[in-house]
């Protein structure tokens, strides 16, 4: 497909009359999709899917059009040629952009991730022969994903990783069931088996007599995961300039030195450690890593294009939406094979959802607890609790209410699928937090 590319590039991307520069953006996947229930495929199915983005800027106007493409080089190329046609015509009518920035630079960029996936049949194979017995529901998620950007000056960026993602729960009944999670490059059926045989440890134990809480501050551990779904909720509207400089951040206290955040915390948009690609859609690369907390200090923000014309700062190459996309908390020094004993007696939680901001200027966030979350006493799983609301500050509970993060941070990509596979990701250890607020 690279091949492919390189030649649309080459006939849409070139100095025209009426244009200072000719821009392409390419996005494409060839994904397996499976979906099972009761450990049975209920549904399975192949995409192949095209884009491409073509745009036209002369001065400070900026014209652009994006096409599905068919994967017929002559025929694309015929109608990528054509969009360039229209939008050169329509440029002229175009307003200016007073916040309109291009790259000055010339950077090019290469990555080809090749991973190690199983075929859709043998995909099917070791979820009928791990999980025999369990009402498996899941939805697997495999193939490559494509990002290339090209432009008229020459610059050409490319960006390819085959991945796989596989969400499945064991259900046992009612509103019970553990959640679990398989992904990556690699594909080793040894490794989701274990994943397996683990959520049907954590299945028999939700046939233990349940234990209602009380509202009230508890001491908890979050998994990988559920410190993923926090970060998540942080990715909206915590990190970027605008945000910041129009005082909408979500850590804006943390910013103005009125709340502080715990010296164990540190977070980066890991660029180069993801599988987002490292350049976006106007042809900006980004660096390696941009620091945004560092041992509890605010760092750096990202900067779109836009908001660095606007607030004069220089860009860092993020989205224009500056979330980030590769978002990574470092691990602390506790083993997970510790946590329970560290946690002591507290509430063990799994998963969250129906995340969302209950009072963004102090970062208050509020959801629910999900699946398979546990009461612990001295260090021992004994009893399920039922789903419960909380409501809690993340500059509290990552402030003064870190009490310890777990030695190893999970890769947790970005589930949708929703118009086309995605390439976020978020990294985050386990986390002990002393005082959560359960509220119901």
């Amino acid at each position: 497909m690279q091949s492919y590319f390189q030649q649309l590039a080459a006939a849409v991307c070139t100095p025209i009359a009426g244009a200072d520069r000719v821009t392409l953006y390419f996005s494409a996947e060839s994904s397996d999709f499976i979906r099972f229930n009761h450990a049975q495929v209920r549904q399975a199915t192949h995409v192949d899917q095209r884009y491409g983005t073509v745009s036209v800027v002369a001065g400070q106007k900026r014209a652009s059009s994006s096409i599905s493409l068919g994967g017929d080089l002559a025929a694309d190329t015929a109608d990528l040629l054509a969009e360039r046609t229209a939008l050169l015509a329509q440029l002229p009518l175009v307003p200016d952009d007073a916040y309109l920035l291009q790259p000055d630079a010339v950077v090019h960029t290469e990555r080809s991730a090749t991973g190690t996936l199983p075929t859709p049949a043998q995909l099917i194979a070791a979820v009928a022969e791990h999980a025999a017995g369990t009402d498996l529901v899941g939805f697997y998620a495999a193939g490559s994903v494509v990002r290339a950007f090209a432009d008229s000056r020459g610059q050409r960026n490319w960006h390819s990783v085959e991945s796989f993602h596989f969400d499945w729960c064991l259900y046992r009944e009612k509103d019970q069931a553990v959640k679990c999670s398989y992904a990556g490059t690699d594909w080793h059926t040894p490794e989701f088996a274990r994943r397996v045989q683990e959520a049907r440890t954590r299945l028999a134990l939700l046939a233990l007599p349940p234990k209602t809480l009380a509202p009230g501050a508890y001491r908890v551990y979050f998994s990988p995961v559920a410190v993923a779904e926090l970060l998540g909720t942080l990715a909206w509207g915590g990190f970027g300039l605008k945000d910041l400089k129009t005082g909408t951040s979500t850590l804006l206290l943390a910013h103005q030195g009125k709340a502080a955040l715990s010296p164990l915390l540190t977070l980066t948009e890991a660029t180069a450690e993801g599988i987002a690609p490292r350049f976006q859609s106007d042809g900006f690369t980004k660096p390696d890593a941009v620091a945004l907390v560092r041992a509890g200090q605010m760092a750096a923000s990202l900067t779109a294009p836009r908001s660095a014309v606007e607030y004069g700062m220089p860009t860092n190459g993020c989205g224009e939406g500056e979330s980030p996309e590769s978002l990574a908390m470092a691990a602390g020094p506790l083993p997970e094979a510790e946590v329970l004993q560290t946690l002591g007696t507290g509430v063990f939680i799994s998963n969250l959802h129906y995340l969302n901001y209950s009072d963004r200027q102090a970062c208050r966030m509020t959801g629910m607890t999900r699946f398979a979350c546990f009461w612990v006493e001295d260090g021992k799983i004994v009893a399920p609790i039922p789903v419960m609301r909380f409501d809690d500050s993340f500059l509290r509970m990552f402030g003064p209410g870190l009490v310890a993060l777990t030695d190893h941070a999970e890769l947790v990509p970005a589930d949708g699928t929703y118009g086309a596979r995605q390439l976020q990701s978020i990294t985050a250890p386990g986390a002990i937090v002393e005082g959560f607020a359960l509220t119901l």
